[in-house]
């Protein structure tokens, strides 16, 4: 059921973007007195799911979900339609019309994909507002993994600042160290410590798919190992932990630091429970492992106060667009480190189970709509790049008739369409085979 709930997301975000993008094509189009023959969710090789023709345009569903098109007579595509384009232009069709008409067709998608991300961030805004943990709030440092120990940080640690940026926001803390390009500043026991970051060491970062940094947190027992020394003791679940050996210890990460420590040896563990403190000798077993594990009743973030925003009609635009920007911003920086391959960071560009997999496995309508925009950001950078066969290919060529006063001759536009098309299926090839190569680890 989990599955399915993912997948039915993924499908519904999926297909408005891809329908919103090709509309973006077909409205201008339309408006130019251009025929549209074909209007397409999904591609449909060989047969579709559904095909209908309204005056002169066939619309239709396909059966591979690797996106979607629309056929504009005149003008070569995905269709590879060369028969066409052997015959006598037609004042309808797209190669007769004036270049900035022929411009505007092409970035319409782009456009409306900026658009649409505008409107759900800045809808977002109004009708949720914004939660967030101030990193000014985080008075304890952070919990830190393997593999933000791996550049230096150390469980208590607060980062403050990465590449000269002050953080004001904890969301803000694991995507700018993976983004970082040169420091990381934090502070320990009080005093400011600089911390270099090197391209080598970002492939340690994006190890696995956990976080680098997390917040704090009591070590209340939600649960028991099958084998477990704590509960043989007389440990039980929901008990806080508060102390080994008489020194208090107030986080989760201290005591799988300090446990393992006694390893063959005894302990006391002194917990609260109803209020009543109590205190357990505990022989830890030769793996240094006691059998316990978090839970409790209380999200992490509730132990930190929390600033929340509201925003009005007039305040949400521009918050929408400041988001969007920003996301859009953070989506080029991490292309950027996809293309240094030092830090192997494309061996985490993932395909169509990757991007299924940030949908949550119940429905939850604000994390839709905030994989949704971020997903139409992705896409319209994506299609304005000038690589042949996307978007932005179709506009380097119009804005070169239109500097130089000559158009490319078709031949031209086929290869160059021939040669976008095999870069785009080694992508997608590189893209899904990381997928595919995640499921077997």
């Amino acid at each position: 059921m989990e599955f399915i709930i993912q997948a039915s997301q993924f499908l519904l975000s999926l297909s408005l973007l891809i329908i919103l993008h090709e509309l973006g094509h077909f409205i201008p189009a339309k408006l130019f007195n251009t025929k549209v023959e074909k209007f397409y969710l999904f591609f449909d090789y060989k047969f579709s799911l559904f095909k209908k023709k309204v005056g002169e345009t066939v619309y239709g569903i396909g059966w591979i979900p690797l996106g979607g098109y629309v056929k504009i007579a005149g003008m070569i595509d995905e269709s590879m339609d060369t028969e066409q384009m052997q015959e006598e232009p037609k004042p309808w069709e797209f190669r007769s019309k004036p270049a900035w008409q022929r411009l505007i067709i092409m970035i319409g998608g782009v456009t409306v994909n900026v658009i649409l991300a505008l409107v759900i961030y800045s809808s977002m805004f109004m009708y949720y507002g914004e939660a967030y943990i101030p990193v000014d709030n985080i008075e304890q440092g952070l919990m830190v993994t393997d593999k933000g120990k791996s550049i230096g940080l150390e469980n208590g640690d607060l980062v403050i600042r990465v590449d000269d940026r002050r953080l004001e926001r904890y969301s803000e803390i694991n995507k700018e160290l993976v983004l970082s390009e040169s420091s990381i500043e934090v502070l320990r026991d009080g005093k400011n410590i600089q911390l270099n970051v090197k391209p080598e060491d970002k492939e340690a970062l994006l190890e696995g798919d956990g976080p680098i940094v997390s917040l704090r947190f009591p070590f209340i027992i939600g649960a028991f190992s099958d084998t477990s020394a704590a509960r043989d003791a007389g440990v039980q679940q929901l008990d806080s932990l508060v102390s080994i050996n008489g020194e208090s210890l107030a986080h989760y990460d201290q005591y799988t630091a300090e446990i393992p420590k006694y390893a063959g040896d005894t302990l006391k563990l002194g917990l609260y429970r109803d209020k009543s403190f109590k205190e357990y000798s505990i022989l830890v077993p030769a793996d240094g492992r006691i059998g316990i594990r978090p839970g409790g009743t209380r999200d992490i973030t509730d132990y930190y106060t929390k600033e929340y925003d509201k925003f009005t009609f007039w305040e949400a635009i521009p918050a929408g667009w400041n988001k969007t920007t920003g996301v859009l911003k953070d989506y080029i920086r991490q292309l950027k480190l996809i293309f240094t391959p030092s830090t192997g960071a494309y061996k985490k560009v993932g395909g169509f189970i990757a991007i299924g997999s940030q949908f949550p496995k119940v429905w939850d309508w604000e994390w839709f709509w905030g994989i949704t925009a971020f997903l139409s950001i992705m896409l319209a950078f994506l299609n304005i790049l000038p690589i042949p066969a996307l978007d932005g290919g179709h506009v380097v060529f119009v804005l070169i008739e239109m500097i130089t006063g000559r158009k490319p001759s078709d031949k031209v536009l086929e290869y160059a369409q021939m040669v976008g098309f095999f870069l785009l299926l080694a992508l997608i090839i590189l893209a899904n085979g990381n997928d595919v190569l995640g499921l077997f680890k």
